[in-house]
């Protein structure tokens, strides 16, 4: 009974994952008007999906860390009644969060998750580790993000203005007016260039949020018998593009619209440094939280050009903060709660 419902509850989180998270990298593409909602949606469905798969053979060491390795005992990690706890707490509070569209952290629902349900079943955790392993690269990711996008930024700009670029007109694109880029970059149209190359930054996002992500949720799903590692990480990708189908829309309102008002260029630098810095925690078993590292791009390019939305910005660092208490408080009560597995 305590394996089905830990395998529910983890499902759950994938579903509340796929509808809070995937469209996080494809928020530029909606924000600056390059595209519509559907499409979007469609494009950051896929490239997920594309990232999910490839955690079957990059993400192995995410997996371990989510199981609660290092961190509560062997023997509760491997306990169905602490997966399906850590499960329900991060799972009610990305759902929670989904339904008012604020952008939070399913890598922080989960480390709360960990806590609260860790300190129920083992009486205790390893805070060395907790704080070595989860903690440090949480904190420093969107700082790293915030940094890197800013001097992309104005980097970007100025190589812009020496090759003659300037921004102005609009040009019907999708559902809305999107602003044209005029002049040429070796011989090519710099409108047509920079949009091509913000559909693939955000395409490399929506991969690394699948590569980071997936792996964090499945390893909920090794307790149970019947599933291993790539059937594990096959069935949380699967879910994860369901949820986003079922229940983006609030969550993408808030990325696109109420960070910061942007074009295509920026949206494509704030893409390129967010993808960079999530891939590259994957491959080093970091678990940088997509969402902080992307608002943390966004804000960054709103900052820079001036154009961010900060009563916003305060509501979902807001969120953020409250984010692990509150998934740490409903695991340990799920916890009291859920039958032992004897």
């Amino acid at each position: 009974m305590i394996l089905l419902l830990s395998g529910l509850a983890a499902l759950c989180l994938a579903l509340a994952n796929g509808s809070n998270d995937n469209f996080k990298g494809v928020a530029t593409l909606l924000g600056s008007r390059t595209t519509d909602y559907r499409r979007a949606l469609a494009w950051g469905t896929l490239t997920t999906a594309a990232g999910s798969v490839a955690a079957i053979f990059l993400a192995g060491g995410l997996m371990e860390t989510f199981r609660g390795a290092g961190i509560v005992p062997p023997d509760t990690a491997l306990d169905p009644r602490f997966a399906a706890a850590v499960a329900c707490g991060a799972a009610a509070t990305v759902l929670s969060a989904s339904r008012v569209g604020m952008p939070v952290s399913t890598t922080h629902s989960l480390i709360g998750s960990l806590v609260g349900a860790g300190m129920m079943a083992a009486g205790s955790i390893s805070w060395d580790s907790l704080g070595s392993k989860l903690l440090l690269p949480l904190l420093s990711s969107p700082l790293i993000a915030f940094a890197g996008v800013a001097v992309a930024y104005n980097l970007l700009h100025a190589a812009r203005l020496k090759m003659g670029i300037e921004r102005g007109g609009q040009v019907e694109s999708g559902q809305s007016d999107e602003e044209r880029y005029r002049g040429r970059i070796l011989g090519l149209s710099a409108h047509s260039g920079i949009a091509l190359l913000h559909y693939i930054s955000a395409g490399s996002v929506g991969f690394a949020r699948g590569l980071n992500d997936t792996p964090k949720i499945a390893a909920l799903l090794l307790v149970a018998p019947a599933f291993e590692p790539t059937t594990a990480l096959l069935t949380v990708g699967l879910a994860i593009a369901t949820g986003a189908w079922l229940g983006a829309r609030r969550v993408a309102s808030t990325l696109a619209h109420g960070i910061t008002r942007m074009n295509a260029g920026q949206g494509l630098i704030a893409n390129a440094v967010t993808a960079v810095v999530v891939i590259a925690s994957s491959r080093f078993g970091l678990p940088a939280s997509t969402t902080h590292v992307s608002c943390g791009a966004l804000i960054g390019i709103g900052a820079a050009a001036h154009g961010a939305i900060w009563g916003t910005i305060r509501k979902i660092l807001l969120a953020w903060v409250v984010t692990m208490p509150i998934a740490g408080a409903i695991s340990a009560l799920a916890y009291l709660a859920l039958p032992s597995a004897s």
